[in-house]
């Protein structure tokens, strides 16, 4: 199929109605807005577009892309997933971040036809047409699976593709039975979207993910991914992520580089702890650290909600080593997220070293 990457002769199909370089759609809702001043910016004479990053371990930054590469990221998308023109595609998350800017990009170069519903946990509470491609966010995912007609909603979506973070193995495990087709991504908004993909359901479920034809990793001589995707970036991008290769070339992510806590000369990864700790707190949760006078750094564990200390640690010191159990139980109010889904790490340590009684830390 031969797509149209001429900015200036693109059209964008919006719920049926055709808008172009002379013809914008209204502002007459918050979403429609946010259409509005994207396509200004994106049918201007400027080579580049700003995007702003999710802010998952730090303040979201802004950076500007050339419009060509997000076209080429767009292009590799449809192609993968065998879109085609007038398929209808659904815009359910904020064009603030890159996940929201590629789904239009892909309608413009696809032709797709693009259905633009407000941005809530619930995206399909109102869905009544035929949806061929999806982009969620694991969150509206949850939400979704929890009514039963927006869960027969999402089991006809043709292909979902889930973005912005971890999924959780219990959501995973729900998905598995559905019949269409349901995707994790692999990505930041450096690398304009995915550059690889892990099927979670059907016969040719994957348990690693698997990069895009045109895109290559390897890894760093601190285990972080190194991608090297000439059409979405210019030069290999080192990742913070701490990953393992296997030898088709699939991968794995084990967490963030950042995120890993020194404790005594031991290093833990966060994101793998809580994997071990989600079947055991019930309630929402993170790992964090605060600074220790012995060990370095501290494990401690924010929960919101109340939890039975000594019966968590009787199960705990039964499958976790010593170094891995935390310090400290910290009941919050809230675990900050960003806007994305995702634990904003940042801000849970502020969180942790504000709330901390250092008298009872040992």
């Amino acid at each position: 199929m031969k797509y149209n990457t001429n900015v200036h002769t693109q059209t964008l199909l919006v719920n049926g109605i055709s808008y172009s370089k002379t013809k914008l759609p209204e502002a007459s809702t918050p979403e429609m807005t946010e259409l509005h001043n994207f396509l200004l910016n994106w049918f201007n004479d400027d080579l580049f577009i700003t995007v702003q990053t999710s802010g998952s371990t730090g303040t979201p930054k802004e950076m500007k892309v050339k419009k060509e590469q997000m076209m080429n990221s767009a292009c590799a998308t449809c192609r993968y997933f065998n879109l085609n023109p007038n398929d209808r595609v659904l815009l359910c998350m904020p064009l603030t971040y890159i996940a929201g800017k590629m789904m239009v990009v892909r309608a413009l170069v696809g032709k797709l036809d693009l259905h633009v519903v407000s941005v809530s946990g619930h995206p399909l509470a109102n869905i009544s047409l035929p949806i061929r491609f999806a982009a969620m966010i694991p969150l509206q995912v949850y939400n979704s699976l929890q009514d039963s007609i927006e869960r027969n909603r999402m089991e006809n979506i043709d292909i979902i593709l889930l973005g912005g973070g971890r999924i959780d193995p219990g959501l995973e495990k729900e998905l598995n039975i559905f019949r269409n087709s349901i995707y994790v991504s692999y990505g930041m908004t450096e690398t304009l979207s995915h550059i690889a993909l892990r099927k979670i359901n059907g016969l040719d479920a994957s348990q690693h993910y698997i990069p895009l034809p045109s895109v290559k990793v390897s890894l760093s001589s601190d285990e972080t991914l190194i991608i090297d995707a000439p059409l979405v970036c210019e030069n290999k991008l080192i990742t913070n992520d701490i990953a393992v290769i296997y030898s088709d070339g699939s991968f794995d992510i084990l967490g963030r580089k950042d995120n890993i806590v020194n404790t005594g000369g031991i290093k833990i990864q966060i994101e793998l702890l809580e994997e071990e700790l989600k079947p055991i707190i019930p309630h929402p949760f993170a790992i964090s650290s605060v600074p220790h006078l012995k060990y370095g750094e501290a494990l401690v564990l924010l929960v919101n909600g109340k939890i039975d200390e000594e019966a968590f640690l009787f199960k705990i010191k039964k499958s976790l080593p010593s170094y891995q159990i935390p310090k400290q139980i910290i009941e919050v109010d809230e675990i900050p997220y960003t806007s994305t889904g995702k634990i904003n790490r940042a801000a849970t340590k502020i969180l942790a070293q504000k709330q901390i009684d250092y008298s009872k830390l040992t």
